[in-house]
């Protein structure tokens, strides 16, 4: 009664650690939840608009398409737009040597002058070298160059600025425009005019450099604007792509401006009840596939925090730049939950999670579909791919899936293969490397929820570990038993809809501590050598029963899970040596000295235990059997599996229904039955 008693007290604490859980989550997204109305138009080109006709309400930009940013920065990247820096210094050395030249001789009079003013204006405009003047012409479609003086950088025509050559032509313009009949080119030659026209505009290659880059980066978002009362689409119209760029537009300023503008307890209520709607799914994903799972805190906890953390990461993303959600490596997840559960329960624990998609961005319907295929196609093929490079081949095969899923939905907008996003191609691509890069994190959530994924028992059950060589070679007898126990125990929890590879790892490990002392068990010892010839009945029980201590000694010391040292407290539970203390009271003892030979384990709380247990003592009486008849075997089986029920209730604590102990019992009774089936004798040769 006490034990029952004990039991429900747990199952109290752990429903309402339980409920805990989920309101915290519920807080936490809440919390997070984005704090906008939700645009309440789908469409998508190509389809007919199945709303009312749509007038703008307010004035909004149309903002640019992506290709036309990308043409737009393409164009900009091969016009290149020089930077001089004005140099003053060679202006006034020119002006001053202009002003201390001798004169000339016959010269008429004022040509002094004009040429003076000529030189000035020419210096003001600026002076570039002949050869840099053509490259710029030749090289770039800009119309103008920027030029930087006193500190103050502004832009001028090309055609404005001079070069040695066109200076003199325009020296020589203004001097016959005064003195038709002069002759300007011998008066140009005679004063030497080059030396006092230096180039004077110096190219500063950084402030290009810096310009071009800053030019190509900044492209303006928008092309024109809607007003107010404008039309955007009729009723029944079919969506083309300028439509579809309207749609968007209107679309993203709803969610900047009214979007954020809404009744903000009428934007509480909704979150509030999306909240719970996507909780309780989840809720009741775990209820119905493996109401188990709700009696495991740390299993049930995890899946709630990995739900948690896949919401929270798609809100984030979404927040940062939308398109970063074609990065995020969703099919992690399936791969985190399906460590720790069936793939039964996983996948659909994984749609669940995936919901925030379909609410939250802009792109639900395309990232839901695309990460569930993703997601599917990972449990797939990490169940065939999941050791070194093979993994890198897993991440192709979740990249093509990603790939399939983009171009499907792009060729239903009607868009060429050609003309697709390749950021977003990159985008998947990183995404289907991070599934494999984020996957060892499965190691770090096994620790933080003291669970066990599928990997590790799936090394432990490898005959070959250190270990488990050791028990083969020290107790070979137990090893064997081990080896029949834990077959007999997984076909039966595979029948019942238990962990097949937890039952088969707790089989392979729940005699560990015999290696200890292997020959004080009969399965081991020697021919003719009795190890408890000598001992009392109660020196012989008390060595027998130290095997479970012994065990749990052992398996910490080779840091084996907690999960796996359960089965090794409960496969005798709190049971007698029934042999030993038979044998004392047929000598006389005390009867109420029952203590001594009772094991001080634990009771088996799982399936999975009950099993094993059951097993363990089916397996071990199996082989004093003399006749392997259907009936004795069935009676043998019937006999164990009631005692253990009734008898000496080592099952008060376990969580496994009379249904299911029934089809544990007949599934031992096949297997018996498959093993000691009767031999055919060979007749002899007649001589």
């Amino acid at each position: 009664m006490e034990a029952i008693n004990l039991q429900k007290t747990k199952n109290i604490l752990k429903r309402k650690s339980l409920y805990i859980g989920l309101a915290i989550a519920y807080i936490i997204m809440m919390f997070v939840f984005p704090n906008e109305t939700k645009f309440k138009y789908e469409y998508q080109r190509g389809r007919p608009w199945m709303y009312e006709t749509l007038i703008a309400p307010i004035d909004f930009p149309i903002l640019k398409t992506d290709a036309e940013i990308r043409a737009e920065q393409e164009e900009l990247a091969s016009v290149v737009v020089p930077y001089y820096v004005y140099d003053n210094s060679i202006y006034t050395t020119a002006i001053s040597d202009f002003a201390k030249m001798q004169t000339v001789q016959d010269l008429p009079r004022g040509v002094e002058k004009i040429i003076e003013n000529s030189i000035n204006k020419i210096y003001k405009n600026g002076i570039l070298p002949d050869e840099k003047y053509a490259a710029i012409k030749s090289a770039s479609a800009s119309e103008y160059i920027v030029i930087q003086k006193n500190r103050r950088a502004t832009e001028e025509l090309l055609g404005s600025i001079y070069t040695v050559e066109k200076s003199i032509k325009y020296i020589k313009s203004e001097l016959l425009a005064q003195y038709p009949l002069l002759n300007a080119d011998s008066i140009l030659m005679k004063i030497q005019i080059n030396n006092y026209l230096v180039p004077n505009l110096v190219i500063d290659q950084v402030s290009t450099e810096a310009m071009h880059k800053e030019a190509v980066n900044y492209i303006s978002p928008s092309k024109g604007m809607i007003y107010a009362g404008q039309l955007i689409v009729t009723e029944g119209e079919t969506i083309t792509a300028e439509i579809e760029q309207l749609l968007n537009s209107y679309k993203a300023e709803y969610e900047l401006s009214l979007g954020s503008n809404g009744d903000i307890f009428q934007l509480f209520f909704a979150h509030a009840i999306i909240t719970l709607i996507v909780l309780s799914l989840l809720f009741f994903n775990i209820y119905f596939v493996n109401v188990e799972v709700l009696k495991q805190l740390n299993k049930f906890s995890f899946f709630l925090v990995v739900a948690l953390m896949n919401f929270c990461i798609t809100v984030f993303a979404r927040g940062i730049d939308p398109k970063l959600l074609y990065m995020v490596p969703y099919a992690v997840f399936a791969l985190y939950m399906i460590s720790f559960s069936s793939s039964r329960m996983a996948f659909p624990l994984y749609i669940v999670a995936l919901i925030p998609l379909l609410i939250i961005t802009e792109h639900g319907i395309e990232l839901f579909v695309m990460n569930a295929f993703a997601g599917g196609v990972a449990l797939v093929a990490f169940s065939f791919l999941n050791r070194g490079w093979h993994q890198f081949l897993n991440a192709l095969i979740i990249f093509i899936s990603l790939l399939l899923v983009y171009v499907a939905f792009r060729l239903l907008e009607n868009i060429n293969i050609e003309a697709l996003d390749y950021n977003i191609l990159l985008y998947l691509f990183l995404n289907a490397l991070f599934v494999v890069a984020t996957y060892p994190l499965v190691f770090l959530l096994e620790k933080i929820f003291g669970l066990v994924s599928g990997s590790t028992l799936k090394d432990l059950a490898d005959t070959n570990n250190t270990l488990l060589q050791e028990l083969a070679r020290k107790a070979p007898g137990t090893f064997q038993h081990s080896l029949q126990v834990a077959n007999l125990a997984a076909r039966a929890v595979t029948a019942i809809g238990g962990d097949y590879l937890l039952v088969r790892v707790g089989a392979m490990y729940h005699d560990i501590g015999k290696i200890s002392n292997p020959q004080c068990f009969i399965e081991n010892a020697a021919p003719g050598v009795n190890y408890h010839a000598g001992l009392s009945p109660m020196e012989s029980a008390q060595e027998i029963i130290k095997h479970v201590e012994d065990g749990v000694e052992i398996a910490k010391k080779h840091n084996l899970p907690q999960i796996v040292i359960d089965f090794i407290t409960s496969h005798h539970a709190k049971s007698q040596t029934m042999y030993f203390y038979n044998q004392y009271c047929n000598q006389g003892g005390d009867p109420e000295k029952i203590d001594e030979f009772t094991y001080n384990g634990t009771y088996p709380t799982s399936k999975e235990q009950v099993v094993v247990m059951m097993a363990d003592a089916v397996e071990a009486a199996s082989r004093s059997l003399k006749d392997y008849s259907a009936e004795s075997i069935s009676n043998l089986v019937d006999s164990i599996t009631k005692q253990r029920l009734t008898e000496d209730s080592q099952l008060v604590q376990a969580d496994i229904s009379i249904k299911d102990i029934n089809i544990v019992r007949a599934v031992f009774k096949k297997h018996l039955q498959e093993i000691y089936h009767a031999r055919i004798a060979y007749p002899k040769r007649n001589k």
